[in-house]
């Protein structure tokens, strides 16, 4: 833009303020931009576009509305909880609150099935996982540097770990035919491909469970990733901020349960991301987790907790939450039984469709495979298809590009940020998407944005079967709440 240079062409902004490495400008957020245009609302406006590219679980905000009520000393700012706001409020170091570290690692473990304990000195809290993982990327990594990460990935992953740092992030390739496992010699290539170009590999990231894929890495394929990285001596940043949406067998093994049962490991080498955005539902509390077994990593990022520390009133409220056992475990029973309900609820709705989704077991969306929607095999037909759903269909999903899938006609969709009425509104619209196209593919093409858009349903099966809000469960905690506001 003209106002970014002056007349003799000098840079007026940094880089960081010119370049587009945010990401902001993607496809995963353009769909964004598109629900905040138009959001659909029950009553309001029932015919604009559902948000379901959101990843947030508000599944059980009543049992956390029940547990403040009941504990009004928590909050500063109840006439109970008063007396605290003075020591509160007062300027506390980064290191956190005692009470909350403590809380927070007890947490962790709980969340792993108390198969493995945190040591609360080793928790360092950041705003949010993006703020987490941009310190431990800080302290691993020069600018220039690369992470390789599986894919598909993330897409603020970009973001997080590179647009500040000026780290370079190096797909791994995994894809579909092989159920997108990551595999020793698929990290030897990329490795052994950056090098080739000159670029210093620091580390490996990997989402454990998968975000987009909903899945997570069993023991087996966790040891062969710390055998590598030990063998490359290089970092293994793991992010499990989903550690705590498995709500089906296999359960979720942690890599920190792996690291403490090997012989020979460099601990050193071995850094942990959680929060509370995903397992509690409370993304706007801001509570990020470094968790470091490398004692120097753990002093730098706690010293980097500065430009995002969480707020000492969230601090006290959330360990006091956290330290209630009998609370801590109604809300994770309720809440695995909860994602399991809506991840059925969703699954079978699109299957009478005839759509099919990648098998999970974890997190709070699927990857709906629409393949056989595609004219080609390719991202312009994929991104075609994409824009159809949203301008025609009114649903915001997020295209398989926009996570670095190998392959197009992948398609993430969020099940877990709305209530029940309004995923049926949802499973109508992509059921009747699917009829139409089946019964009319001319006219489905006609309009300005379909130019060169060709659906094939030949291999569509079954008649449309509409699914009735009043069918679904009666049981959701969330019954007025149709819209997500959440722009983080």
């Amino acid at each position: 833009m003209s106002f970014m240079k002056t007349k003799s062409g000098h840079q007026l902004l940094s880089r960081i303020a010119t370049d587009d490495r945010h990401g902001e400008n993607s496809h995963y957020f353009d769909g964004w931009k598109a629900y905040d245009r138009d959001p659909y609302h029950a009553t309001n406006n029932p015919n604009g576009v559902i948000q379901m590219g959101l990843a947030e679980n508000p599944l059980c905000y009543d049992l956390i509305t029940e547990w403040i009520l009941k504990n009004p000393k928590a909050s500063i700012c109840t006439s109970q909880g008063v007396d605290a706001f003075k020591n509160i409020a007062n300027f506390q170091d980064y290191h956190g609150l005692p009470e909350f570290r403590n809380a927070v690692a007890k947490f962790m473990g709980k969340v792993r099935g108390d198969r493995v304990t945190f040591d609360p000195d080793r928790i360092v809290m950041s705003g949010g996982a993006t703020g987490a993982n941009e310190a431990i990327t800080f302290c691993l990594a020069d600018p220039g540097d690369a992470f390789l990460i599986p894919s598909p990935y993330y897409p603020a992953f970009d973001r997080d770990l590179g647009w500040r740092t000026g780290v370079q992030l190096i797909p791994v390739k995994c894809e579909s035919s092989n159920n997108f496992k990551i595999n020793k010699e698929c990290l030897e290539a990329a490795c052994e491909n950056a090098q080739q170009k000159n670029i210093r590999v620091k580390g490996l990231v990997i989402a454990n469970p998968s975000n987009p894929l909903g899945t997570a890495l069993d023991r087996h394929t966790l040891k062969e990733i710390v055998t590598f990285i030990n063998e490359k001596q290089i970092h293994l940043v793991c992010d499990e901020i989903f550690a705590a949406t498995t709500f089906s067998s296999p359960a979720f093994v942690s890599l920190a349960e792996v690291v403490e049962s090997m012989e020979g490991c460099n601990r050193n080498l071995v850094h942990i991301v959680c929060s509370l955005s995903k397992e509690m539902g409370l993304p706007g509390f801001r509570v990020g987790i470094v968790y470091s077994y490398n004692d120097a990593v753990v002093v730098c990022a706690r010293r980097m907790s500065s430009f995002g520390l969480v707020s000492t009133q969230t601090q006290h409220l959330v360990a006091a939450m956290l330290s209630d056992d009998e609370f801590v475990n109604r809300f994770l029973a309720e809440s695995t039984k909860r994602l399991a309900i809506r991840h059925k609820l969703f699954t079978e709705g699109v299957a009478r469709a005839g759509i099919s989704c990648f098998k999970s077991n974890t997190g709070l969306f699927v990857c709906m495979d629409l393949r056989h929607l595609l004219q080609d095999q390719t991202l312009e037909a994929e991104l075609e298809l994409w824009r159809l759903i949203i301008n025609d269909v009114k649903i915001n999903l997020s295209p398989g590009s926009s996570f670095h899938f190998s392959e197009p006609g992948w398609f993430r969709v969020c099940f877990a940020n709305m209530d029940d009425e309004t995923v049926g509104v949802a499973l109508k619209r992509i059921q009747a998407f699917v009829h139409r196209g089946r019964e009319n593919d001319e006219t489905i093409k006609s309009k300005p944005w379909r130019k060169n858009l060709r659906l094939s349903f030949k291999s569509r099966r079954g008649e449309e079967i509409v699914m009735s809000p009043r069918l679904i469960s009666p049981h959701s905690p969330i019954l007025h709440s149709p819209l997500v506001n959440a722009r983080t």
